[in-house]
């Protein structure tokens, strides 16, 4: 091209470091957005080798002929690409998450529903999935299985106890049969938190949400996303612990009221019970008196079970 050394360099650099940046930028796609960037940019370039043709015929040939077809291929591709990828989600390949996945296994996108790190660790979806009502692919993404690995590795004992609790139900989940649960690799290298990573795996595959998180619940219908909440589900269904029931609970810590106690079911749930500020770090039989359902989650309202008197026979 006639250019000297120290232009060429500067020539060399700057490719060098778009391909660099394209590079990055390839790694942080979806699949979805990925093919479509990739259908963009081919539109792009047979875009740009219609105008070439078209100046190739109205323009004297030379240099500056070269020039002007070299920026419109490289503008038509890059508008192409940015284009493709921003409408990439529009194609709705669902095979793109699985690839080994046979036509027949493809459920529709509409179908998909993607399970987050507070569905697995409370259980309810496990018994939900086996019972039928639960249809359609079931997808959990590796980065919601790492986040149940950093809970499950937590110092505090009461988060590891959970965490593991949600690897058990994951691996029940898998195991059973007649279940469609997949495992994904989709990540979003330029996105933090696993909620708003959720958000995005669901607009990319026309997925839904299953969650118990308030918050995510909340965020995820901003962003125009459905969510499939199991806490409402439960609050229209008949409480799993009546008021009357009697339950053994461990006493963690002292309540926002006084003399209150208060502990944890398994899956997480707040127990919350009266006069029981004593017994902190110890578990005590309680009657149930009330249940809270909301949104947000359910609380146990209980009180300790005195023991019974013992009748001493008065001597004449």
């Amino acid at each position: 091209m006639g250019l000297n050394a120290w232009a060429s360099a500067l020539v060399g650099a700057a490719v060098a470091a778009l391909v660099l940046v394209l590079e990055q930028r390839v790694r942080a796609l979806s699949p979805s957005r990925l093919v479509g960037a990739a259908a963009g940019a081919l539109l792009g370039v047979l875009g740009a080798l219609l105008v070439s043709l078209v100046l190739r015929i109205s323009l004297p040939h030379g240099q500056a002929q070269s020039l002007l077809e070299i920026v419109l291929l490289l503008l038509l591709t890059y508008i192409g690409l940015a284009v493709g990828a921003s409408k990439g989600e529009l194609l709705k390949l669902q095979w793109a998450a699985n690839p080994a996945a046979s036509a027949e296994d493809r459920a529709p996108a509409l179908a998909a529903k993607i399970l987050d790190t507070s569905s697995i660790i409370d259980g309810r979806i496990a018994d939900m999935a086996e019972t039928g009502f639960l249809e359609g692919q079931l997808l959990v993404p590796e980065f919601v299985i790492n986040e149940l690995q950093m809970v499950a590795d937590s110092q505090d004992s009461s988060k590891r106890q959970r965490g593991r609790r949600g690897l058990d139900v994951l691996q029940r989940m898998r195991s059973t049969a007649g279940l469609d649960v997949q495992i994904i690799s989709t990540d979003y290298v330029r996105i933090r938190g696993v909620d708003l990573k959720l958000i995005e795996l669901a607009k990319d595959m026309s997925a839904k949400i299953l969650t118990t998180d308030f918050n995510l619940n909340k965020v995820a219908h901003l962003h125009a996303v459905e969510v499939l909440n199991m806490n409402d589900l439960a609050n229209a269904l008949k409480p799993v612990v009546l008021p009357g029931e009697k339950m053994s609970i461990s006493i963690l810590k002292e309540g926002k009221e006084y003399n209150q106690g208060v502990g944890y079911l398994d899956d997480g749930t707040m127990v919350v019970v009266d006069h029981a500020r004593r017994m902190i770090g110890r578990s005590i039989e309680i009657s149930v008196t009330s249940v809270l359902q909301t949104s947000s989650g359910k609380m146990i309202f209980g009180k300790m079970e005195e023991p019974e008197r013992l009748e001493v026979p008065v001597r004449a």
